[in-house]
């Protein structure tokens, strides 16, 4: 049986295109000629969140904390895990410019730069060779994330972009190495300035949905600070002037990284705010001790005006600091998501 798809993106476009019985809107989609953003196809990642409107459906197995746990009263699905049942109406969060209409193609880049900036966190930057048609450029919104691969070791990462679109080449990313993590262990054994890697993307709904006006409250876990320092550059270089709170999450002070960076910041966006939140400090330490979590249900406990509140982390900080902002009155609407 063959179900009628309208999906609407957040731009008010239409597209219309069938989905059969067993068959994934993501794949529906695709077969249609409809490249949604997406990256594991398993509902493990949240790039393909949207929103059903009307009709009947179920989900595959996908990971829970990707889905705030009202999401049949609210109709969140993900993509990729969605099988209708009925026909069906559906809504994206990003607009149509993010939907490409054929499979995207890979890029080789060259590490140009491999260094350790705090306790167990590598920036890595990436020089794309030029493309045919492209040269050395390579569009992506803020926010999103590439898929990184070394084909030699059939190793392949997802990473979020640390900088801006740029006409030349260069791709920043903070990796937090793991204990006995497979690309971690590529970066501090094998990895050398000159060898190459395959760049795929870019994925990812993150960080470009439409806000108001509203204050902006950025919590970050660590490297999920990365999508962050993207958007804020971008903030820059466009003049925006919205008051932004970045709340910043390490461990100890020996993980705090990338300060002359988010000072620079500062400096060019007046209206930035910066609070390094340690979990566990030391008797010297004098700024915010705790998670990111608690350090906005301090600040949401005192503002006049609620924040759109975003967020970039490891899953347990990430609904620690959503209920912070549910129970602070924050609409659910008004909070972005992404986890690691």
């Amino acid at each position: 049986m063959s179900y009628a798809i309208t999906l609407t993106t957040q731009d008010g476009q239409q597209l219309n295109f069938a989905c059969e019985t067993g068959q994934s809107i993501q794949d529906a989609a695709e077969a249609a000629g409809f490249f949604l953003p997406a990256s594991c196809n398993a509902g493990s990642c949240g790039s393909c969140l949207g929103r059903c409107i009307s009709g009947e459906y179920h989900l595959g197995n996908y990971t829970p904390s990707l889905l705030p746990a009202n999401h049949k009263e609210q109709g969140d699905v993900l993509f990729c895990r969605t099988y209708p049942d009925s026909d069906l109406q559906l809504t994206t969060f990003y607009s149509a410019a993010q939907i490409h209409s054929s499979q995207q193609v890979a890029r080789i880049a060259e590490i140009a730069k491999l260094e350790l900036i705090a306790e167990r966190t590598v920036l890595l930057v990436l020089q794309l060779l030029p493309d045919p048609e492209q040269g050395f450029a390579f569009e992506f919104e803020p926010g999103q994330f590439v898929e990184l691969e070394v084909p030699e070791l059939q190793l392949k990462r997802a990473y979020s972009i640390a900088n801006t679109p740029n006409w030349n080449g260069r791709l920043d990313f903070l990796i937090r190495l793991q204990p006995h993590g497979q690309f971690s262990s590529y970066l501090q054994q094998n990895a050398k300035v000159g060898q190459q890697l395959w760049v795929e993307g870019p994925s990812g709904t993150f960080g470009m949905q439409k806000t108001g006006l509203n204050p902006r409250c950025f919590v970050a876990g660590g490297t999920g600070v990365a999508p962050f320092l993207s958007i804020l550059q971008r903030m820059a270089e466009s003049g925006e002037d919205y008051p932004v709170h970045l709340f910043l999450g390490v461990n100890n002070e020996r993980e705090v990284f990338y300060q002359k960076e988010l000072a620079a910041l500062k400096e060019r966006l007046p209206r930035l705010q910066v609070e390094i939140c340690v979990w566990q400090p030391s008797d010297n330490w004098t700024g915010f001790s705790g998670t990111p979590a608690d350090a906005l249900t301090a600040y949401l406990a005192k503002t006049e005006i609620l924040p759109d509140v975003f967020l970039c982390g490891p899953p347990l900080l990430i609904e620690a600091a959503r209920q912070a902002a549910l129970a602070a009155g924050v609409n659910s609407a008004q909070i972005v998501c992404e986890s690691f």
